[in-house]
C-alpha cells in the first residue's frame, strides 16, 4: 500500500480517539453546561441557574483544555495535508508536531484526571490512540526518509517481458469482435 493510500486511513485513526475524549469532557466539574452538575445552567434552584454566571473551570482544567485544542489543531493540519496529498517529508514534520502535542495532552490528562473529572476510560482511549498514531508516524517518517524510491519491479519487469498493447486499428479480427456493434445484425 502506498503512502498516499495509507495516509487518509492513518489520519482517521489518529483523530478518532481525540473525538471520543472530546465527548467525555462535557461532564468536567466546574465546566459550564456540565449535565447534572450543581450550578449548571438550567438547573432550577441552584446558584448559576439560567440568570447566574457560569463557573469557570479550575486552572488545571483550563490548561488541559488548551492542550486538547492544540492537539486538535495539529490533527486538523495533518488531515489537511493528507487531503492535499502533501509530500511525505512535510507529513512527517506534521506528525512529529502532532505526536508531541498529543503526548503533552496525555500527560496532562493523567496528572489532572481527578481534579477535572476525566474518566479512566477516556485516558485509556487517548493513550491507545497515541500509541497507534506513534506507530503510524514512525512508518510515515521512514517512508519520507527513503524518499521516492520505487516499491519494486513491476510484474512485466520481474518476468522479463514488455507489456504489449493490442493494435486497435484493425477491425473484424480477434476475440472481442462481438463487443463492437450488434451481434444480431450479423
Amino acid at each position: 500500500m502506498t503512502l498516499s493510500r495509507a495516509l487518509p486511513i492513518a489520519l482517521m485513526l489518529v483523530m478518532l480517539p481525540l473525538a471520543a475524549a472530546d465527548a467525555q469532557f462535557g461532564g468536567m466539574p466546574g465546566m459550564p453546561g456540565a449535565p447534572g452538575m450543581p450550578g449548571a445552567p438550567g438547573m432550577p434552584g441552584m446558584p448559576g441557574a439560567p440568570f447566574g454566571a457560569p463557573q469557570a473551570p479550575p486552572p488545571a482544567c483550563q490548561k488541559l483544555l488548551g492542550y486538547r485544542d492544540e492537539t486538535s489543531k495539529h490533527g486538523q493540519a495533518l488531515q489537511a495535508a493528507g487531503k492535499r496529498k502533501a509530500p511525505a517529508e512535510e507529513v512527517c514534520k506534521l506528525f512529529k508536531a502532532f505526536l508531541e502535542s498529543e503526548g503533552r495532552f496525555v500527560k496532562a490528562l493523567e496528572e489532572n484526571s481527578a481534579t477535572c473529572g476525566v474518566p479512566a476510560d477516556a485516558i485509556k482511549q487517548v493513550k491507545l490512540g497515541h500509541s497507534k498514531a506513534s506507530e503510524t508516524g514512525k512508518r510515515v517518517c521512514e517512508a519520507a526518509a527513503q524518499g521516492g524510491q520505487p516499491a519494486g519491479p513491476s510484474l512485466s519487469e520481474a518476468l522479463g517481458a514488455t507489456p504489449i498493447v493490442p493494435d486497435s486499428s484493425s477491425r473484424g479480427q480477434g476475440t472481442f469482435d462481438t463487443l463492437v456493434g450488434s451481434p444480431l445484425a450479423r
